[in-house]
């Protein structure tokens, strides 16, 4: 049957993270813990801990008590690292902010989570922060008392009334603050500690809330499957108010004493190659568009890439082909699948350094220790049988504490046995590897058949000329739906629909040949590079005047 149960040989951590953190420091104090290349920064262990210590002091002078919520609103830099160990340290609950919310967005995270205070970057690219929060005001963000904008030693000051700069609030700080051990010994593992806002496609998003136990664990987990240690050193050009980032990135290094290494605020290609040449990186990390970027980029083969061994892909389907391109020609063998989502801390299923090279590329890996996984008919909620697609669902210490302030939404996803419902569609082999087929409301159904489109994207990988291809199905009157091919071909390729319908011939089924294929340059797309496939499907549909077709 699909029903898996992880190892328990390691025991779980019941510390909590501030606690788990100063035992690290005191191992290795002097080994590197944090390097910003875009900032020009670098940390030990024990300055590290020496900062977050200040400012962590800073935070419980401004009056904030365990329990209450400290926003972050920014892409990848040392404030967001020291921000994560004092709040954690504080008991105080941190509330991941996505960068690219505009006003409505964050007006209903701020206030949603209750925020007391607010820690930003003062602008990014087009976005302009600190002219957001003034457009909001006082009056609509009533619970926000403090707000800090994240400076440079050279930044001016910025004329915004109730704005201070975050070098001020640390410098407030004093790293013997004897009140900070104080709380820090009165935090339980199971206390809350983080809110991440889910990324609804429709409705209003949902704050995952996590506690110290969810995601310690989860980070070191992660990190056993990589075979960290304090060798090595994790490029993390993936954002980090996601759990990529903070979880799968920060965590796994600081449960390992590994360095952290930040090539940049926001992704960059090219700043990542430098990177991982300049600070002798051997861990990367990233979603499959990235590293199809930093392969596809003109200078790769410029840079010296021999010290990288392992890192995760995740975040979206790994396609095979990027895959074996990744081992073969990043140097990265020891490179992991990992699949999970924000309300399991995240990952259920990983793949490891010893996973076959055709399970890596074709599978998500096995069931994490301490976790149980099962594979269930969506109608029934029976277990199926090995080989046949379900809904995956999954149970144990990463199950989040439920959605912040929404017991209704926590019960439809949650059941009463503690499982997790994931909504995705997936298979599980006889040896327990998971194979992700799609999403439940992926699934296309065309004339009675069940299509799901990760298999005709693997398919389509396989043209020399496609270098990312993203399938949805669109509304028909005579199948129900029918399937949309958005590609994008490779730098200085062109192509046509017929050449791609004339590879498919004779390859796939009749039925799985996409009858719509468009050319784009680019996927719509989350800021922690998930592809929204609903926004192709109604791009495509106001393309096409097509409408929904009534199934009931």
């Amino acid at each position: 049957m699909s029903y898996a149960k992880g190892a328990t040989d390691v025991p779980l951590i019941e510390q909590t993270i501030g606690d788990f953190f100063d035992t690290m420091v005191d191992k290795q104090p002097d080994r590197d813990a944090l390097v910003s290349r875009h900032e020009g920064q670098r940390f030990t262990y024990r300055e590290l801990q020496t900062e977050s210590n200040r400012l962590a002091s800073a935070l419980l002078n401004l009056g904030l008590v365990p329990g209450d919520r400290v926003g972050i609103w920014s892409h990848n830099n040392v404030a967001w690292v020291l921000i994560q160990i004092a709040t954690a340290k504080a008991g105080l609950i941190l509330v991941n902010i996505n960068p690219a919310y505009r006003t409505s967005e964050l007006e209903y995270a701020l206030n949603k989570a209750g925020c007391k205070a607010l820690l930003t970057m003062p602008k990014f690219k087009s976005s302009d922060y600190l002219a957001m929060l003034r457009e909001l005001g006082p009056e609509r963000l009533p619970r926000l008392q403090h707000t800090f904008w994240i400076d440079s030693p050279a930044a001016p000051d910025m004329e915004a009334p109730n704005v201070q700069r975050f070098s001020r609030l640390l410098a407030s700080g004093d790293p013997a603050d004897p009140r900070v051990a104080q709380v820090q010994k009165g935090l339980k593992a199971t206390d809350p500690i983080n809110i991440q806002f889910t990324s609804g496609t429709t409705g209003f998003p949902k704050g995952a809330t996590l506690t110290h136990r969810n995601i310690l664990n989860n980070g070191f987990f992660v990190g056993e499957c990589m075979k960290l240690s304090p060798a090595d050193r994790l490029c993390i050009p993936v954002p980090l108010y996601h759990c990529f980032g903070m979880v799968l990135g920060n965590l796994a290094c600081l449960t390992h004493g590994s360095a952290i290494i930040y090539p940049n605020d926001g992704f960059d290609p090219l700043t990542v190659l430098e990177t991982v040449q300049a600070e002798k990186c051997t861990g990367l990390h990233g979603v499959p568009t990235m590293f199809i970027a930093e392969l596809d980029h003109p200078r790769f083969k410029d840079f010296d890439l021999s010290t990288l061994r392992t890192g995760i892909m995740a975040g979206s389907p790994c396609p095979t082909e990027v895959m074996k391109r990744v081992v073969e020609q990043m140097h990265l063998r020891d490179i992991t699948i990992a699949y999970g989502m924000t309300e399991t801390s995240p990952v259920s299923c990983q793949s490891s350094v010893v996973t076959p090279l055709d399970k890596r590329v074709s599978t998500v890996g096995t069931v994490q220790p301490h976790l149980e996984v099962k594979i269930i008919d969506p109608a029934t909620g029976a277990i199926v049988a090995a080989g046949q697609s379900g809904e995956l669902c999954t149970r144990g210490y990463s199950v989040m504490h439920g959605y912040w302030e929404d017991a209704p939404k926590t019960r439809e996803v949650i059941d009463t046995e503690q499982w997790m419902h994931t909504g995705d569609l997936a298979t599980m082999d006889a040896e327990g590897y998971v194979k992700i087929v799609g999403r439940i409301k992926d699934l296309v159904i065309r004339g009675g058949e069940n299509i799901y489109p990760r298999e005709i994207e693997e398919f389509l990988y396989r043209h020399p000329k496609i270098q990312d291809v993203q399938v949805v199905g669109v509304p028909d009157k005579k199948y129900g739906e029918e399937l949309c091919a958005w590609i994008i071909v490779k730098p200085g390729q062109t192509a046509t629909d017929t050449e791609i319908r004339d590879f498919c011939q004779g390859q796939i089924a009749h039925y799985k040949v996409p009858r719509y294929i468009q050319f784009v340059d680019e996927f719509p797309m989350t800021v922690t590079g998930k592809i929204q496939k609903f926004k192709i499907r109604d791009a495509m549909k106001a393309q096409l005047g097509l409408d929904d077709v009534d199934t009931a």
